[in-house]
């Protein structure tokens, strides 16, 4: 699925909610949040096209500072930032939970091609980090198991190749930020653009 596919998607998925909203409950919160499957997948789950990422069973802390970043100007997507553009903390908030409460298996790792060496150095970096350059372990912040820690830190477990790799190189190249202390932007522009290929193959 391409971009401008998942942007047809959530147009439509967006048009229809407003649609039906009349029959629907004003405390039905789960038909609200409908819009967010055109890329996210049904249950916060990704969708098949390798990028957009899961959000079910994440910290509602980091969520929330997500919608938080696309709302003021930190994380730029259209699609997201027309989505939240309107939002107050409130409902932003009540979004963050709802998806944070969600419990769904991972589906199985998608095959990522790179040879032995880059997936050993995706393994190392994620495992030890590199001391000698100031690169912590991946472990160190987002658990031995990569499923992230409450209130704000996400896990890494289930996320696609492509969406890790972007993430990775938008903090790198400046495109991607967060309110201080942006400790993440500090980790990935000491990062190699091997480092973050091998990271983002191995993570995924």
């Amino acid at each position: 699925m391409t971009v401008c596919r998942a942007a047809i998607l959530f147009i439509t998925s967006l048009l229809c909610n407003v649609v039906v909203a009349a029959e629907v409950p004003a405390d039905d919160f789960r038909q609200r949040m409908r819009p967010c499957e055109a890329c996210h997948g049904r249950e916060g789950r990704p969708a098949a096209d390798g990028y957009y990422p899961r959000i079910a069973g994440k910290p509602a802390g980091y969520l929330y500072e997500q919608l938080l970043n696309f709302r003021d100007g930190r994380r730029i997507l259209p699609m997201m930032i027309y989505m939240v553009e309107r939002q107050d903390e409130s409902y932003l908030r009540q979004m963050a939970e709802y998806f944070s409460q969600l419990e769904y298996p991972y589906p199985p790792a998608a095959p990522v091609n790179r040879n032995a060496a880059s997936m050993k150095q995706g393994a190392d970096l994620a495992r030890r980090g590199d001391p000698a350059r100031n690169i912590p372990a991946c472990m160190a912040c987002h658990g031995e198991r990569l499923t992230g820690a409450a209130p704000a830190v996400p896990g890494l477990l289930g996320l696609p190749h492509y969406y890790l790799a972007a993430q990775l190189n938008a903090w790198r190249q400046g495109l991607r930020h967060a309110r201080a202390p942006d400790c993440m932007a500090e980790i990935a522009q000491r990062l190699a653009p091997e480092d973050a290929d091998a990271l983002s193959a191995w993570l995924a």
